[in-house]
């Protein structure tokens, strides 16, 4: 499954923080980033990368929920985000030790 560098910081942070957590957390990725986009658009990236990971099953969304359109107010990750998360941050090698 590939992901962006923004739906891996999503996961990792999700890894982070236990349970629910806002997602005014995830505006600050953008301060490490040499590239900015303008501030009305990172919201929308930020928006449709969380679409994306709830349609991958990653995260769950808590929210509000007009006639056209969900408000997601607060994340949390699911099992398979869990272990996403963790595939991520990497494995640890096995040494071949010989008995």
């Amino acid at each position: 499954m590939r992901l962006s560098k923004l739906q891996k910081h999503i996961l990792l942070q999700g890894l982070n923080q236990k349970g629910k957590f806002s997602r005014n957390i995830l505006v600050k990725f953008y301060s490490i980033q040499k590239k900015k986009p303008k501030k009305e658009d990172r919201v929308n990236i930020i928006t449709k990368s969380l679409e994306r990971l709830i349609n991958k099953e990653l995260l769950t969304g808590y929210g509000i929920r007009t006639s056209r359109k969900w408000f997601i107010k607060e994340i949390k990750l699911t099992l398979k985000g869990k272990k996403a998360a963790k595939k991520l941050l990497g494995e640890q090698q096995k040494l071949p030790f010989k008995k």
